[in-house]
Formats: structure tokens, sequence, C-alpha cells
């Protein structure tokens, strides 16, 4: 992957990655012609933290004017050949302009996107203040300025509000649904995606309202093996390991917690531990 301007930095991706990427971009191309100006992979790519066969490839796709209906119909057929060709990694992203990237993701309004390889126009999680953080520092370019060649609008107090808003209302939900040891939720719960989603999805959260930086699940486990009391290592050392994080061997290696019950109950105690430690109480 590589940005198109005249001091683009080259830096390549998983042939997955650069294989999607390439469908894509063939497809609107073809359908549309000048249509994406820019398309930067962000998500675990950006940070480091892409896991071949694991990770979704996360994009923002960039145009200079906003989408007609024509428009709009090009990009949905563009999806569908690329998720028709590959199935998988999920090639999961927001459709948005430079003005959008410019303005902050406050100002930014509906706008296509896609979720597990599907095109949508209802609803866009990622137009979040994460998203645009991401972009002005650590995106990677295939198509496009290099980040910090164009504008983007990063509002650090807006960035910790959003976070904090995330672990009060999100997080402190996922907390009350997934600890009900009968419901389905509570059931789904004792699989290992729980501690690698929960333990690691708010340790990310923790990081970046305590620096206003944004970091990955592995290097959000290693902090919250550096932040948090011992007691909690058992189960952050745990979503490591289901994450496929590689991490240094500590020096005390807690005891593995592979009980899929004990490991339900100490990942929504750790979870509910980390809301209070920095969300506020609403």
């Amino acid at each position: 992957m590589h940005g198109e301007s005249g001091s683009a930095r080259r830096r390549r991706a998983h042939p997955s990655v650069e294989a999607v990427v390439r469908a894509f971009l063939a497809s609107v191309d073809r359908t549309r012609p000048g249509l994406v100006e820019g398309l930067y992979l962000t998500g675990s790519i950006a940070l480091g933290d892409f896991r071949p066969g694991r990770s979704d490839v996360d994009f923002v796709a960039v145009t200079a004017r906003r989408l007609t209906a024509e428009d709009v119909a090009a990009l949905r057929q563009a999806h569908a050949e690329t998720r028709a060709q590959h199935t998988r990694p999920y090639f999961d992203g927001v459709h948005v302009t430079w003005q959008d990237l410019a303005a902050g993701y406050a100002a930014c309004p509906a706008v296509p996107y896609t979720l597990l390889g599907r095109f949508r126009t209802d609803d866009a999680f990622e137009v979040n203040p994460v998203t645009w953080a991401v972009l002005a520092k650590n995106a990677v370019p295939a198509r496009g300025p290099v980040p910090g060649g164009f504008e983007v609008g990063v509002d650090r107090a807006s960035l910790r509000e959003w976070t904090l808003g995330n672990l009060d209302g999100y997080w402190r939900r996922w907390h009350t649904t997934h600890r009900k040891t009968l419901s389905l939720t509570g059931l789904a719960a004792l699989g290992g995606w729980a501690p690698a989603w929960g333990v690691l999805g708010v340790s990310r959260l923790h990081h970046t309202a305590a620096t206003g930086e944004i970091i990955s699940k592995g290097d959000a486990g290693r902090y919250a093996l550096e932040t948090f009391a011992p007691e909690w290592h058992p189960v952050i050392d745990e979503a490591l390991r289901l994450h496929g994080s590689v991490t240094t061997p500590p020096a005390a290696p807690s005891r593995p917690l592979r009980n899929p019950f004990a490991r339900r109950r100490a990942t929504t105690d750790f979870v509910a531990m980390v809301v209070e430690d920095v969300a506020p109480v609403r």
C-alpha cells in the first residue's frame, strides 16, 4: 500500500489486504472513474496489530464531492463484487468527503458504509473521533496523500468525551447483559471471544481517556498489565492469548484462566472495574 503523492511512504500490507483493496479499487474505478480520491486503511492495520485470518480490513474512502444516487449505486456494486471475490477478511469502513474529514466527525452527515462486508446507508458507527484520530496520525494510504498531507479535524476534548460516553453507555450495558448467567448473551460470553473483546476493548478506551492516544488491542492488553492490580492479570493474560497477541513472558506468570465460567466472571468483573474507574456516573 502506498500513497500517490510525491512524499508518500511505501508500506507493504499483508497479501490478503492488498488483494481486497485491489479488488475494490478496480471495481469502483471501472464503474465510476475518479470517484474515490483517497483510500485509507485504519483499525488494526494502521495500529500494527493486523492478524491474518482473524482481523478485518478497516477503511475510510474519500471523495471530492457529496455522493449522488449514481455514485452510491456504483459503490454498492463495487463492495458486492469485492465481497464476492473475497468473503474474508471483511472490508469494512465509511465513505466521506475531504470536507467531512476537515470539519471533524461531529459535523459529518449520514454516509454510506460497510459492515461485515455488506453495504449499508443507515448509520455508520465508524464516524467517530477515534477514526478521525487514526486518520490524522496512523492511517495507511492505499490511495491519496499520507497522513499530514490533508486536513483532519481532531479535537482531544471531543475524543475524551466520546470515549467516556462509550464506556458509560455501551460497555456498562455490555457488562450487565453478559453477566446474566442463563441469558443468551451470558451463555455466549462463555466463549473465548468475550475476554478478547471485553477486556482489551475497555483497556483501549481507558488508555485513550488517560492519554488521548489510540492504541491496538494487543497494546491495550500490555497497558492493562502495567496499569491494573495483579489480581486482574490472569484475565488480561487470557484475553491476550485469545486475541493472538505475542507478549514477553512475565517474570511471574499468572495462573491460566481456562474455565469458561470463571473466565466469564473475571471478564465481566474486569469490564465493570474499568468502567467505574474512568467513566462518569450518569
